[in-house]
């Protein structure tokens, strides 16, 4: 009787399940598409992809002055340790010299038939021995336990200096670790920039750069047909605006900072050729013979703080709430400043940007 049966089909195979299982794969392939589809974000307006860019160039002037900081104290640290492992180097000579005339009364001691005992221990390899037994220098005679002294002296000092200089050079690296950090913090800030200045249209980024060059906050509107239109406007409003500078020096700087008009922004640079903010304020005022700090957050206690309603002419001027940035102010409302890539040196009013506090320097 089970000979005759007709075999039961396995409910996991056969041609219709496959032809079904088939369709399902193919329709779900399709829902995936349309829902990827359905949810893809929608394309930034021109206003999104400004006040993004907007604020990642400001979160890039933050790291530019972090490693403006950083480069600034990475330097002095390698100054330092440069002058130390001179100091060493000088001192070690005047140890060998110091080892040299003892040398020279151990050879006469000798040819007269004795050595000071006094006089074999410091001219043993190891120095060490002799500083923990340095009393044997009293059995020596006035000439060596001079010569004596004279080397316990030496080696101290050059040991402390190259102690000193083994903290010089870790402070260093500690420095030159930040400058990398910031470096690269300066990067992904401007490259995230430019990625997002990329999704506009050829039409939608010429009119947003020609707005950054002119100095306009609606990317928007049309701007002037190149930077160096701007760049004639700016001189034209510098030889209109009143310039009264209170002292020769706010003059100098002033007229510094004016003939760098139409100069690129380039984070790091203190010219003569670019520019980032604290690098064309610090220029401008050398200038004037007055040295300033390389960082805004500095700059801004190198002088006598003074509020909104007594700016003259000369005095710095900071914006931002972490003293990101500086201009030069030249009266009327109006500063000088190196703005951000893409943007020229130029002329602007200094309520473009929130106002933090000005300092007068000079």
């Amino acid at each position: 009787m089970a000979a005759h049966r007709k075999p039961r089909h396995s409910p996991l195979g056969g041609p219709a399940v496959r032809t079904a299982a088939t369709l399902a794969l193919a329709s779900a392939a399709t829902a995936t598409v349309f829902e990827g589809s359905g949810h893809a974000a929608p394309r930034p307006t021109p206003a999104q992809v400004k006040a993004d860019v907007d604020r990642l160039y400001e979160e890039a002037e933050v790291a530019t002055e972090k490693y403006n900081g950083a480069k600034e104290q990475a330097g002095q640290a390698r100054a330092a340790f440069d002058r130390l492992r001179d100091e060493a180097a000088r001192r070690t000579e005047r140890l060998n010299r110091s080892r040299d005339a003892l040398g020279a009364v151990a050879a006469a001691q000798y040819r007269s038939g004795g050595l000071d005992p006094a006089v074999q221990l410091v001219l043993t390899s190891d120095p060490d021995q002799y500083l923990e037994r340095a009393a044997l220098a009293e059995k020596a005679g006035d000439r060596q336990a001079a010569a004596i002294a004279s080397v316990r002296r030496e080696l101290a000092a050059v040991r402390q200096l190259r102690a000193r200089s083994a903290d010089r050079l870790r402070e260093l690296k500690a420095h030159e670790a930040e400058l990398r950090k910031q470096k690269a913090a300066v990067r992904t800030k401007l490259d995230a920039a430019r990625a997002l200045l990329a999704r506009l249209t050829a039409e939608e980024r010429a009119r947003y750069e020609a707005a950054v060059t002119a100095g306009r906050h609606d990317a928007a509107s049309p701007g002037p047909a190149s930077g160096a239109a701007a760049d004639r406007a700016d001189r034209a409003s510098a030889d209109r605006g009143p310039l009264t500078a209170p002292t020769g020096r706010a003059a100098a700087a002033i007229a510094f900072a004016e003939a760098q008009l139409g100069k690129p922004y380039v984070w790091g640079a203190t010219g003569p050729s670019a520019y980032d903010c604290s690098g064309l304020t610090q220029a401008a005022w050398r200038a004037a013979g007055v040295s300033l700090p390389r960082t805004t957050y500095t700059q801004i206690n190198a002088g006598r703080r003074v509020s909104r309603s007594e700016l003259a002419p000369g005095d710095l001027v900071f914006f931002y709430s972490g003293i990101s940035h500086v201009g030069l102010y030249i009266g009327g409302g109006r500063m000088i400043h190196a703005p951000r890539p893409g943007a020229p040196v130029r002329i602007a009013p200094i309520d473009e940007m929130p106002f933090a506090g000005a300092t007068r320097v000079g």
